[in-house]
C-alpha cells in the first residue's frame, strides 16, 4: 500500500465524511487524485466508510460470544453466523475450533437472537457469552498503528470530530429515518444531494436530520479496513482480568494505544476485552509484554489470535478483503 493511500485512510479515520476537497488540502495533492485513490481502495476491498446506529439508539444489548465447535464444521458454522444481520465481527480462532463474534439481542424479541439458536445447533459443542457493560469510545480511540502518521499540521486541516455525547444525551429514532439510515449504511460518505435524491427528501431536511443523528450519538461513522492489505497480519482478542476499581482507567488507557481496535468492560471471569491488530506476531508479543505488562492493575491476560476474519463490523470479508459493491 502506497504512502498516499495510507494517508488518505488516516484522514478518513479522523473524519469519515470529510469531503475530498478537505482531504486534498490536508495532504497537499489534488482533489481528483484523492477521489481516484479512494475509489481504487474501496473497489479493491481495502476500505469501506459506513454509518451505523449506536446501541443506545437501537436499544439492543451487545455481546461477545465464544463458540466452541467441531473443527470440521467450523467454516460452515462461521459462514452461517456471519450471514446474520444481528451478528458482526466474526472470526475463527484457536486452531479453527473456536468462533468469536459480536451478537446483538433485542429485549423485545430474545428468541430470535443467535444466542437463542446456538444451543440448538448440532455443530456447537459449547459457547460462552459476555455482555458488554461499557465501551471506551471517543474521537481519540482509533486504530492508528501506522509508521507514518499524519503531522499536526495535516490534522489541523481536517474537520474536528463532533464531541462524544454525554450521559444525558438521549438519541432517538423516528420511523421515517429508515431510508436515510439505509443509504448511509451502504455508503457513509454520501453527500446531502445524493441522499436527498435517494430518499426523496428536500436537501434541507436531509442536512438537518443528519446533523441531529450524528450530534446526538444515535449515528456513528465508521471506517472498515482490511488490515492485511496495509501490512498488518496479527490480530488478537485479549481477555484481561483487571482490579475492579481500576477497570475504567485501565480500559480507557488501553483504548488510546494505536494498536487497539476495541476496548470494553465485559461480564465474566475476564472483565476487560481488548482487540488489537499488529503487523506481526513478534509485534503482538512486544505489545503485550511492554504495554499490557506496564499496567499494574492487569493481573492476567489470555491471548486469542485470530486465524481468519469472516465479517468486520457489518461487512463480510473474503481472502483478507472486504466484500463490497463498486464505488
Amino acid at each position: 500500500m502506497e504512502l498516499i493511500d495510507r494517508r488518505i485512510v488516516q484522514c478518513l479515520q479522523r473524519d469519515g465524511r470529510a469531503p475530498f476537497r478537505r482531504l486534498a488540502e490536508a495532504l497537499g495533492i489534488s482533489e481528483q487524485t484523492v477521489a481516484r485513490r479512494y475509489r481504487a481502495l474501496h473497489n479493491d476491498g481495502a476500505l469501506r466508510v459506513r454509518a451505523y446506529l449506536g446501541d443506545r439508539a437501537t436499544g439492543t444489548q451487545r455481546w461477545f460470544v465464544r463458540v466452541q465447535c467441531r473443527p470440521d464444521a467450523a467454516d460452515v458454522l462461521a459462514d452461517a453466523i456471519a450471514a446474520r444481520d444481528d451478528v458482526s465481527w466474526v472470526s475463527t480462532t484457536s486452531g479453527g475450533s473456536e468462533i468469536v463474534c459480536v451478537a446483538f439481542t433485542d429485549p423485545d424479541a430474545p428468541r430470535g437472537s443467535v444466542l437463542a439458536r446456538l444451543p440448538r445447533t448440532s455443530q456447537v459443542l459449547s459457547f460462552t457469552a459476555f455482555a458488554v457493560l461499557h465501551m471506551h469510545v471517543s474521537s481519540d480511540t482509533k486504530w492508528l498503528a501506522y509508521d507514518d502518521p499524519l503531522s499536526p499540521e495535516q490534522l489541523a486541516v481536517l474537520r474536528p470530530h463532533r464531541p462524544s455525547p454525554g450521559p444525558s444525551a438521549s438519541p432517538t429514532l423516528r420511523p421515517d429515518d429508515a431510508p436515510l439510515l439505509a443509504e448511509l449504511n451502504r455508503d457513509g460518505r454520501l453527500g446531502v444531494v445524493a441522499l436527498a435524491k435517494a430518499t426523496g427528501w428536500p436537501q434541507s431536511r436531509v442536512s438537518t436530520r443528519l446533523d441531529e443523528l450524528l450530534s446526538s450519538g444515535a449515528l456513528h461513522i465508521a471506517v472498515d479496513l482490511a488490515p492485511p492489505l496495509f501490512g498488518f497480519h496479527a490480530s488478537a482478542y485479549l481477555w484481561l482480568t483487571v482490579t475492579p476499581g481500576e477497570l475504567d482507567a485501565t480500559g480507557h488507557a488501553l483504548s488510546l494505544h494505536p494498536e487497539t481496535t476495541f476496548s470494553a468492560a465485559v461480564t465474566g471471569a475476564a472483565n476487560l476485552l481488548v482487540t488489537v491488530t499488529c503487523r506481526t506476531t513478534e509485534d503482538l508479543y512486544l505489545y503485550v509484554t511492554s504495554k499490557i505488562g506496564a499496567l499494574p492493575a492487569v493481573h492476567q491476560v489470555e491471548i486469542v489470535p485470530v486465524l481468519h476474519h469472516l465479517k468486520q463490523s457489518g461487512t463480510l470479508m473474503r481472502n483478507g478483503r472486504l466484500v463490497l459493491e463498486p464505488a
